[in-house]
């Protein structure tokens, strides 16, 4: 697939604007701006990173996701008049009205973004973005980035799970957005579902925006709305090839039907004549596109027998009905009967179509059903995920968080009662060390200053999981993992389609190791301090709690 024309990012980059203005954020961070503005703070060189603490669905890895959203954002941040005019009614009375002159000026042309490409297989810990700039600025910019990259992660992981649940030949459908949280976040699962894995959306938006691949014929309602054949019109069709001259479809199909009940032995009484004519009527409609669901009263008895008389016309007219759609009861089993009925058609009427047909299953699916779809005798080529796809039930947010971690060169350390919640402090770098089988092992963190790993040489580090307990590992290869993505007000890179962004996250989830892409009980992958980082952790702590007994003291 072709990357968005321009024309497309354009109209991409306005969306980014109209949903993620500079007013979607936290009061407290004006609040905030405001006071290091008035401490005249607001220009002092500040770095903070963007991290997530654990990986989600208690899995051994995530997918960082968002990136493109965050960097259209910074390319657009900016106040307009309205924008200011609110903060002065919010913001309480005794603010400077120069403060308000101050945050109309303000852009992100003195920005760095350096990050983790989006797509990329990442681990808890890790830092996946860095953002330097004025601290007025960078503080600012929290809440919306995190918002971009929270739930945008989270799905898109959550899509790679189902993915992997599934299998690489089974194709996967997204059809959530009538279940997503609002019409942002129905437009955001459906492209980061496709980025995760996932090869059609229902979403029309979402293709339009995204290029990713629209999917969908007919609901149940479009079934039930028939009651019988006189509701079909028009009652022809033209043959693609031969006579032009319009076809009783409708006779045709009724003569197809009493062939396919001798064939099957079934009883012509319990077929339910209004689905009869909700088929007839959409293949008459879309006779290229003939896909019914076939469950809105019996399967075996009625929608079955049904979807085969109007496909056999369609395809006496030389059209190539598509398959059938199972929403209820025992996809697996029915799959088999379906699929097993369509031999029987294909051999008995020397239909060579019917051995193409394609059955789609929708129902509630979830990981675990997916998972055991795999073990169970199926027939089942797509499946169709929506409520546990898009609303990620298994765990409602990812918890990205956004710390400060150096102003004026100076480092800074969030230090906290609870362990997990302190932050490492510095400027740094991040390595991904891979071994001689080309699977990543281990993700090193160090000070930006420090001298990059080499391949082939020991490299001695302290995993987070263990407490001062330091380790020497020799990597087959080391990568960087982050780059410059914005710099000076410009996205540095150019932007990625959905399409290929989902292609870098099959290559990036083909390298990680089978133990740590498990679904259930997955290894923990490690994640490592330098030696310098690991003593700069332990000066700070050690400073903190001298300054703590000297206070005491005094």
């Amino acid at each position: 697939m072709a990357a968005p024309s321009s024309n497309t990012c354009g109209v991409m980059e306005r969306s980014i604007r109209e949903r993620v203005p500079p007013l979607l954020t936290d009061l407290y961070q004006f609040t905030m701006a405001y006071a290091y503005w008035r401490t005249g703070r607001h220009q002092e060189p500040a770095v903070f990173e963007l991290f997530f603490r654990d990986n989600p669905f208690g899995g051994g890895f995530s997918l960082f996701a968002g990136l493109h959203d965050c960097l259209l954002f910074l390319r657009s941040f900016r106040f307009i008049d309205e924008d200011v005019e609110f903060l002065r009614s919010v913001l309480p009375p005794a603010t400077d009205p120069a403060f308000f002159q101050f945050l109309r000026g303000l852009d992100c042309s003195g920005v760095t973004l350096r990050s983790v490409p989006e797509g990329t297989v990442v681990f808890a810990r890790v830092p996946l973005m860095e953002v330097a700039g004025p601290l007025a600025v960078v503080q600012l910019l929290e809440t919306s980035l995190l918002c971009l990259v929270n739930y945008a992660s989270l799905v898109c992981s959550n899509a790679a799970r189902f993915r992997l649940a599934a299998g690489p030949k089974r194709k996967l459908l997204e059809m959530g957005l009538r279940r997503a949280q609002g019409p942002d976040g129905g437009l955001t699962a459906s492209r980061y579902t496709h980025i995760g894995g996932f090869d059609l959306t229902s979403n029309v938006q979402a293709g339009f925006l995204f290029g990713v691949p629209v999917a969908g014929t007919m609901a149940h309602s479009y079934v039930t709305s028939f009651t019988s054949l006189e509701e079909v019109w028009p009652q022809t069709l033209v043959a693609v090839s031969g006579d032009p001259d319009p076809v009783d479809i409708v006779s045709l199909t009724k003569g197809w039907l009493r062939r396919v009940c001798e064939l099957l032995g079934s009883e012509p009484g319990k077929i339910h004549e209004g689905e009869l004519a909700a088929f007839l009527s959409y293949a008459i409609a879309y006779p290229q596109n003939f896909l019914p669901v076939i469950d809105s009263y019996s399967v075996g008895c009625s929608g079955l027998l049904n979807f085969c008389a109007v496909a056999l016309a369609l395809c006496e007219l030389d059209y190539r009905p598509v398959g059938v759609r199972l929403d209820s009861g025992d996809l697996c089993r029915q799959s088999v009967e379906v699929r097993r009925v369509f031999r029987l058609c294909s051999e008995h009427f020397s239909v060579s179509a019917f051995d193409s047909l394609i059955i789609v299953g929708t129902n509630n699916i979830t990981e675990q059903s997916m998972a055991e779809l795999n073990k169970k005798e199926n027939e089942i080529d797509v499946v169709g995920v929506g409520t546990h796809l898009v609303t990620c039930t298994q765990q409602p947010s990812l918890g990205c968080v956004y710390k400060l971690v150096e102003v004026r060169g100076r480092p800074r350390m969030k230090i906290s009662e609870d362990p997990e919640k302190s932050t490492v402090p510095g400027r740094k770098a991040v390595y991904r060390l891979v071994d001689a089988e080309g699977h990543p092992f281990l993700d090193l963190v160090c000070l930006a200053v420090e001298s990059p790993p080499e391949a082939g040489v020991s490299v001695s580090c302290y995993p987070l999981t263990c407490d001062n307990s330091c380790v020497s590992v020799i990597p087959a290869q080391v990568t960087c993992l982050r780059q410059d993505m914005f710099t000076k007000g410009q996205v540095a890179h150019p932007l990625c389609s959905a399409a290929e962004t989902r292609a870098k996250v099959q290559s990036s989830l083909q390298t990680l190791h089978p133990r740590h892409k498990k679904l259930q009980e997955p290894d923990c992958y490690t994640v490592a301090l330098s030696e310098k980082l690991h003593n700069l952790v332990t000066e700070i702590r050690k400073e903190s709690s001298n300054n703590s007994n000297f206070l005491l003291a005094n």
